[in-house]
């Protein structure tokens, strides 16, 4: 009956230690793919601020992703790192307002900030045992 136990309490806590890096992961791999867009999206708006049909799709994506960001579930083991990942979508989003009404200098201000932001967490991520995977396809 002892062992039974034992062997059931075995099982629990090695669960617990299975089931939380894949949380992780989850959050991982959700804000990979929001920091990736971001990326993306300034990289493609830095050369277009005259295109208004564009800043006008890159600021819907951008607000959807800083909102969804911020309803997002954070495992406590990275939950140092999430307010970086906060700070780069909200000046993601900031950059495309700004340049939706003509104001270059603020668009550049805030996309340095978002990409600054990025580097920082992903540093406090590496500093946690962390890394964010790669999303480039592997066909």
């Amino acid at each position: 009956m002892i062992r039974h136990l034992f062997l059931a309490f075995t099982f629990a806590l090695c669960s617990l230690f299975v089931a939380l890096p894949a949380w992780a992961g989850s959050y991982l791999d959700r804000a990979s793919l929001l920091l990736a867009e971001a990326r993306r999206e300034g990289d493609m708006l830095l050369p277009r601020t005259h295109d208004k049909e564009l800043i006008m799709v890159v600021h819907a994506l951008a607000d959807a992703r800083a909102r969804v960001a911020s309803k997002m579930e954070c495992p406590a083991s990275v939950s140092r790192a999430h307010p970086h990942l906060l700070l780069v979508l909200e000046n993601s989003e900031r950059a495309a307002d700004a340049a939706a009404q003509g104001n270059f200098k603020k668009f550049m201000e805030h996309l340095t900030v978002a990409r600054n932001e990025d580097r920082a967490f992903r540093a406090l991520l590496a500093e946690l045992g962390y890394a964010l995977p790669d999303l480039s396809s592997k066909r």
